[in-house]
């Protein structure tokens, strides 16, 4: 991407002036994600893969570390251009979407069981094949508008958000989730003025957030309210600029009612000079959990991550707390406060040497834990 000193210069003024957000940084990731093009959240840990002529892996991370702690390989799949990654309660779906010269005939999505991946470090997909129903021309022209990024569960169907270069917004389209080769069915579009490149519906909530940047790499977040069928975008629709600087988004996912991280792509720029890391964000919102959730995707009991640079501990957890430990890798239990002693969701680490601990919660759901590592 090209962007002359005159544009860079503006771009810098107007950065001041976009709107302010609760987006923050956790950390940089692993050189071997630093084209994280989808995200999820499945089992307290961080899945995400890389985009085009990589492997056909999906990768786990520590939420803590951001380090990789597995790595599982689509034995029966090539990663032409993997784009984004959802997930239902069954399975988890891989986005082979990316058609940025517009010339692709075999565009898929692949589909892994859940149990399948929880329990072994290869796997086997089935694979969902489809076009889009008004394409007519496949003559390859770089940047089209028949490129995409994003990917998500609605109900019982698979949605694509495309990635328009052209017309600088997204076309929803939907699809079944079972093997099969289909036509799919437009269901909405809107004039984002941006480039979308992925996307989560939370299915608690039933809110969509989808992410994105603009053609001069300035990120924003789109929040959809009140989902249709036939036309997703047919309730409310906010979006807010990301006060981030310049930052290749790639992958959002849910992991509560009101958090979401998403992750951005290694870029570099030789004029003006640009290098912006590939790094891990978490960001807030006020959503509630509706009367009637969709019984889809993970129900997470407890989510802990540390700020970028900080020296303690923040967590998201369903539940009342009745009482919170520390215990050491030996299971002896080094630190305890009773629930109605705790003020904010934060554990200090101040005290804690090197090694493995588990901060565990006891609740009126039951009792949960999760390890983290101090270095």
């Amino acid at each position: 991407m090209k962007i002359t000193f005159l544009i860079f210069c503006t771009l810098l003024f107007s950065i001041l002036g976009l709107a302010q957000d609760n987006a923050r940084e956790l950390g940089m990731l692993p050189e071997a994600v630093f084209e994280t093009s989808g995200l999820i959240f499945h089992n307290n840990k961080i899945i995400t893969h890389n985009d085009s002529g990589n492997k056909a892996q999906l990768f786990e991370l520590d939420t803590i570390s951001l380090q990789i702690t597995r790595t599982v390989t689509i034995s029966n799949a090539v990663n032409i251009d993997w784009e984004d990654i959802a997930q239902d309660d069954t399975y988890i779906y891989i986005g082979e979407i990316g058609n940025n010269n517009g010339s692709r005939r075999d565009l898929a999505v692949y589909r892994i069981l859940k149990t399948d991946y929880d329990r072994s470090d290869s796997v086997t997909a089935d694979k969902i094949n489809f076009s889009y129903p008004d394409q007519t021309d496949f003559t390859p022209s770089p940047n089209s508008d028949w490129d995409a990024e994003a990917l998500f569960v609605f109900n019982d169907k698979l949605v694509i958000l495309t990635k328009q270069w052209q017309s600088n917004g997204t076309k929803a389209y939907r699809m079944p989730k079972i093997p099969g080769s289909y036509v799919a069915t437009q269901i909405g579009n809107y004039p984002v003025n941006g480039l979308v490149t992925g996307a989560s519906f939370n299915p608690d909530t039933r809110i969509l957030y989808f992410i994105g940047y603009s053609k001069f790499l300035l990120p924003f977040i789109v929040r959809v309210d009140a989902l249709e069928p036939e036309n997703i975008f047919v309730g409310t629709v906010q979006k807010t600029n990301l006060n981030l600087g310049f930052l290749q988004a790639e992958g959002i996912a849910y992991v509560s009612e009101n958090r979401y991280m998403f992750s951005s792509e290694k870029f570099t720029n030789s004029s003006p000079m640009i290098t912006s890391e590939s790094r891990l964000f978490l960001f807030t919102t006020a959503d509630k959990v509706k009367e009637e959730p969709l019984l889809e995707g993970d129900k997470q009991g407890l989510l802990i991550y540390k700020r970028f640079g900080a020296s303690e501990l923040e967590y998201e957890i369903q539940g009342k707390i009745l009482g919170r430990a520390i215990f050491d890798s030996n299971g002896r239990r080094i630190h305890y406060i009773l629930g109605k002693d705790i003020g904010e969701n934060i554990v200090n680490l101040g005290t804690l040497n090197s090694s493995i601990y588990y901060l565990t919660f006891y609740t009126d759901k039951g009792i949960v834990s999760a390890p983290f590592w101090m270095n």
